[in-house]
């Protein structure tokens, strides 16, 4: 099992690269900012996209729900035009990223479905280390059960990173159960932040992580 200290709460149902555009500037959130009527455009649209996806269930309730898919989507779209010409590739991408909301059906398919195996999906996580030009995606089933899938990657762009899957596993607590690699693709960091990021792929899927508050490793 991943030695990790993992969240209990579940819901049961490359090398740095140098291009030639601007540095992200980064904005701390303090009690007073919040309340400040004269936030940033990043801050206030940011807060706007976290409250639509607030009492989503990671995206399950959105799937039935077209008007606020549009509306979801309406905001990334306002975040991504002011991380527009950023760089979201280098090394503050390397991270524990854990999703808040998705609309990658195969993610939600497990979420929702995971108690038809007697268990609940945990925290959905991607593991990103940029220097080592690898990628973890993983699905937690506490207290001991994770779903990972290995891939490689390679920095294509100031947003946006090319990946290959190179293996998966199920594991719980004394056994291990190896699954053939599967798949390759790409996926760009519309807008990253210190707290953030938002995320569209290859397949037009939608992807809102934050910083987990610790570091997941196999």
């Amino acid at each position: 099992m991943s030695k990790v200290h993992m969240a209990t709460n579940c819901l049961c149902l490359p090398a740095t690269p140098k291009f030639p555009l601007q540095r992200r500037s980064f904005t701390t959130v303090t009690r007073s900012s919040l309340t400040d009527q004269s936030e940033s455009p990043s801050l206030a649209a940011k807060r706007h996209l976290l409250r639509l996806i607030s009492d989503q269930d990671r995206g399950l309730k959105t799937q039935s729900n077209p008007q606020k898919l549009s509306q979801i989507i309406e905001a990334i779209d306002s975040l991504a035009a002011i991380g527009r010409g950023t760089v979201t590739t280098d090394e503050f991408l390397s991270a524990t990223w854990r999703m808040l909301w998705t609309t990658e059906k195969e993610q939600l398919f497990i979420i929702k479905n995971a108690r038809i195996f007697g268990t609940c999906a945990g925290d959905v996580l991607q593991v990103i280390d940029v220097e080592q030009k690898t990628l973890n995606n993983v699905i937690t089933f506490p207290p001991d059960g994770v779903f990972f899938v290995r891939s490689k990657i390679e920095v294509a762009s100031a947003q946006r990173v090319n990946f290959q899957f190179t293996s998966a596993v199920l594991r719980g607590k004394g056994w291990e159960f190896p699954l053939p690699p599967f798949g390759q693709g790409w996926f760009e960091s519309l807008y990253v932040d210190d707290e953030v990021r938002v995320v569209k792929d290859i397949r037009q899927d939608y992807l809102i992580v934050e910083r987990a508050p610790y570091s997941w490793k196999e």
